[in-house]
């Protein structure tokens, strides 16, 4: 049976850097809070959770004094460093760079947007982590905006400013800007320079992956496609995969494979979302291998 792991899958740089930064505080120290689980996988929270890894809320960091938290790649919203400062807590801030980045943009782009009485409008997951630190720099006035029936909620005949959530899809982004264009267009009569401006603002390591899925998931028989449940950019990938292979399946860990999916004499590709590890995926591997060629497993 041959079994390939997708080089591609695992962790983006943004998580890799989170989590290195979690096991130096954790080896030194033993204990280390995190706000929000450190990276959308169960596996992967349990295993730090192990080394002392403390899960916390944001209503938590309230009643916190004197100790360590974590903020994790996702970045947060100005008000958890003000919480921050008055609770003499030391953060250790494992925000992704194209996070940050892009929260000054928002930011930026707000304070401008007021001038104008115009609108900051996010496409992203209402309630994500990345999209609350998003929200905070536009003192929470941004519209978020997923679905199609969300575009109600803007003035057509106002300014927008679009952004988009690092991890979202490319091309939904690209579709939601021409539905923009077209209801700015057919509310004035026509589209000027200063009625809209879109920015694409995703991740291309991570949007770099749905083509790379596309070949992966064709190139074998079955597809195990690894991910914790909360993981949108884990839904994102399996889509393409399932769109590409119909004989994909999603997967927590090892113990959630049904071996009536896959045939000895198969191909089989296992990969996974920017928050999976590639420990999870070695290990699914090599459950896989067992199960079809103990001998050498």
């Amino acid at each position: 049976m041959n079994i390939e792991i997708d080089k591609n899958s695992g962790y983006c740089f943004g998580v890799e850097y989170a989590i290195e930064m979690a096991e130096d505080e954790l080896n030194d120290s033993g204990q280390l809070y995190c706000l929000g689980d450190i990276v959308h996988n169960h596996m992967e929270v349990e295993r730090l959770a192990g080394k002392g890894l403390v899960i916390i809320s944001n209503d938590d960091l309230k009643d916190l004094k004197d100790c360590k938290v974590l903020i994790r790649a996702h970045g947060e919203p100005p008000e958890t460093y003000k919480i921050a400062i008055e609770n003499n807590i030391e953060l250790i801030d494992a925000s992704c760079p194209v996070v940050l980045k892009l929260q000054n943009r928002v930011k930026g782009s707000f304070d401008q947007m007021e001038e104008q009485e115009g609108q900051i409008v996010i496409y992203g997951k209402p309630g994500h982590a990345e999209v609350i630190g998003l929200t905070g720099q536009t003192k929470e006035k941004a519209i978020i905006v997923m679905e199609d029936e969300d575009l109600e909620q803007i003035d057509f005949s106002r300014p927008v400013t679009l952004y988009s959530q690092t991890t979202k899809s490319t091309k939904g982004f690209y579709r939601l800007k021409e539905m923009i264009e077209a209801r700015i267009t057919e509310a004035k009569g026509e589209l000027e320079v200063t009625d809209f401006k879109a920015n694409d603002s995703i991740c291309r390591q991570v949007s770099n992956r749905e083509p790379s899925m596309e070949k992966f998931s064709q190139k074998h028989d079955v597809i195990i496609f690894v991910s914790g449940k909360k993981s949108s950019n884990g839904r994102a990938l399996y889509g393409v995969c399932k769109n590409f292979n119909e004989r994909s399946y999603f997967v927590g860990s090892e113990e959630e494979i049904d071996l009536s999916w896959i045939k000895s004499t198969d191909s089989v590709g296992i990969c996974g979302a920017t928050s999976t590890p590639m420990w999870l995926m070695e290990q699914v591997r090599d459950f896989i291998q067992k199960q079809f060629d103990p001998v050498t497993a």
